[in-house]
C-alpha cells in the first residue's frame, strides 16, 4: 500500500525541480524506515522524527531541506499519511480468559 500526498501548492525543490505530489513508498511498511527513531516519536508526528523518516519513504525523494521549507499544511498531510501507515490492519486479538463460574 503506498499513499499519494497532493499539496496544496507546488514545492519548488532543493535541485530546482517542482513537484505537486508526493507518494509515501511501501517502505514506509518496513522497520528498517523507522532505524534511529523512536516510535513513540513517530506516532505523536514529532517533526524532527518525521523530517528524519520522510526523506527515506517518499517518491520522489524529499530532502531535509525541501521538508522543513514546505508550508505547514503540507507537512500536516503527509505526517497524517504515515500515521495511516503505523494504523493496525486488523482488530486487535483479544484474550479468552475463563468465564467466572
Amino acid at each position: 500500500m503506498s499513499k499519494t500526498v497532493i499539496f496544496s501548492e507546488p514545492l519548488k525543490l532543493a535541485d530546482g525541480s517542482t513537484i505537486t505530489e508526493v507518494v509515501i513508498t511501501e517502505t514506509m511498511r518496513q522497520v528498517g524506515a523507522l532505524r534511529g527513531l523512536k516510535l513513540f516519536d513517530v506516532m505523536t508526528s514529532d517533526v524532527n522524527s518525521l523530517i528524519t523518516l520522510l526523506p527515506r519513504v517518499t517518491r520522489p525523494r524529499l530532502s531535509e531541506a525541501d521538508i522543513a521549507t514546505m508550508p505547514i499544511n503540507d507537512f500536516t498531510q503527509l505526517a497524517a499519511a504515515i500515521a495511516d501507515f503505523l494504523a493496525p490492519t486488523s482488530p486487535a486479538s483479544e484474550t479468552n480468559e475463563p468465564a467466572d463460574s
